[in-house]
């Protein structure tokens, strides 16, 4: 017994634990590249980004800030870039420079969470893939060093809005300069959304590997959906999947609704017993190494679907399709519920419900499709992009999700691919491999 609990609380650490070499990161002259293309985009600024902060529960699982993981590759709590953009033109002159910070370790937590690195250990440049590291106390000083030299700099600082370390950094800087008020950052997640919109090979890869693991799930939840089951143990058994195929987490909280749960978009509170004669909307997807898939499947409990049934996934289907083939590079659009704009795939799909069935009084099925086609996909789930509508071009990544929700009926269908827009231009279904058709969802829910 003894034995056991010290093996529960291991487990409890070391899942709780953020360990730099537990993802799969990309070389590290990807992140440099991907910090010189932000410089260029700060007007000759200076950009400040914090990690991060670790959570306070252990049962709270720790994960990067998105834009800080993007541009570093960093996995630990606690740590700051700068990145200085090239100001030829300034005076004085200033060079492009990368600094990252790091804070000081706590020998005392680390008994608990595992050793961390800060600027005097060993290699850290080189485990960092940065061009130098400092300690977190020297971040004031240089903020304040480039700041002194030129003061017109306050106000060409980017930061994230929302981090009170930032905020803190700029009052304390300001008043180190005698200044009356901390200068007003510009928002840094613009020009890291403009980044992060397209994905490079690396990440491509990283999203079929998130992909690949949530189709094996899929499956799972296929052959674990009956009469009887509840909504939390098919959720559960997706999770085994997940963690045995790599992933470090789910992409959101699984969405397993049956029955009239089916109808509720964001339903995530999977407390049913499914019953015979119920539908089942899985939304349900994984994380490999902060990448995110995003697939949903609809599928019938006792694993034959009723004429009706079949009736309304085969127009869903229908409308995915109808999305797909009205696709072209650098001209569609996502989210774009202009119903007199060609372009929009969203129209596509709509005008498909809408002229296919009928609600049981007889009207058009469009007014049950309550949400827009898609969203982008990479390190977030909902990806960030300048805005929407958006046109499509190479290298994106995104969803095409119609549905139907009948709550009359209690009838809720919605199919969901991630699909990338390959450099030909062309679409990849990168959840090929998982069934699509009624017939072959019916198929996989018969394997053993």
């Amino acid at each position: 017994m003894k034995l056991f609990r010290v093996v529960v609380v291991l487990l409890a650490v070391s899942t709780a634990m953020p360990v730099l070499n537990a993802f799969e990161k990309q070389p590290a002259s990807v992140y440099h590249g991907r910090r010189v293309a932000l410089g260029a985009k700060l007007h000759g600024g200076v950009a400040v980004l914090f990690a991060a902060r670790e959570p306070l529960r252990d049962f709270m699982p720790y994960r990067q800030d998105e834009d800080f993981y993007y541009l570093t590759g960093w996995t630990e709590p606690g740590a700051a870039l700068v990145v200085v953009a090239d100001a030829p033109q300034a005076t004085p002159p200033r060079m492009y420079r990368e600094i990252l910070f790091l804070p000081t370790r706590n020998l005392r937590m680390e008994k608990y969470t595992g050793e961390k690195l800060d600027a005097a250990s060993p290699g850290v440049e080189k485990a960092a893939g940065v061009d130098a590291v400092k300690a977190m106390t020297e971040l004031p000083t240089v903020l304040n060093e480039l700041m002194g030299a030129n003061r017109s700099l306050m106000y060409n600082i980017w930061t994230q809005p929302e981090s009170a370390q930032a905020k803190a950094l700029l009052g304390f800087t300001a008043v180190t300069l005698g200044g009356d008020s901390a200068p007003a950052g510009h928002d840094v997640t613009g020009p890291t959304a403009q980044l992060r919109v397209v994905k490079d090979e690396g990440e491509i890869e990283l999203l079929k590997k998130a992909s690949t693991a949530s189709i094996e799930a899929q499956r799972v939840m296929m052959r674990a959906v009956k009469p009887g089951a509840t909504e939390l143990a098919v959720a559960g058994k997706m999770t085994a999947a997940w963690m045995e195929n790599g992933c470090e987490r789910p992409s959101y909280a699984p969405i397993v609704g049956s029955g009239i749960n089916s109808t509720t978009l964001h339903y995530d509170a999977n407390s049913r017993t499914m019953e015979d004669g119920d539908l089942v909307v899985v939304d349900a997807a994984c994380e490999y190494s902060m990448y995110a898939s995003d697939i949903t499947r609809t599928v019938p409990a006792n694993r034959q679907f009723t004429a009706r049934q079949r009736e309304i996934y085969d127009i869903v289907l229908g409308a995915q399709q109808a999305a797909v083939d009205a696709f072209v590079a650098g001209k569609s659009k996502i989210n774009d519920r202009d119903r007199h704009d060609p372009d929009s795939l969203d129209n596509a799909a709509y005008n498909y419900i809408n002229t296919h069935g009928k609600s049981l009084d007889g009207k058009p099925l469009g007014q049950y499709w309550l949400h827009g086609l898609g969203h982008m996909l990479g390190i977030n789930v909902h990806d960030p992009v300048e805005v929407y509508p958006a046109v499509l071009k190479p290298g994106m990544v995104f969803t095409i999700e119609p549905g139907i929700y009948i709550p009359e009926e209690k009838l809720g269908v919605r199919i969901e691919c991630d699909f990338l827009v390959g450099a030909d231009g062309k679409l990849i279904d990168l959840d090929g491999a998982l069934p699509h058709t009624a017939e072959a969802v019916e198929a996989a829910m018969r394997e053993k």
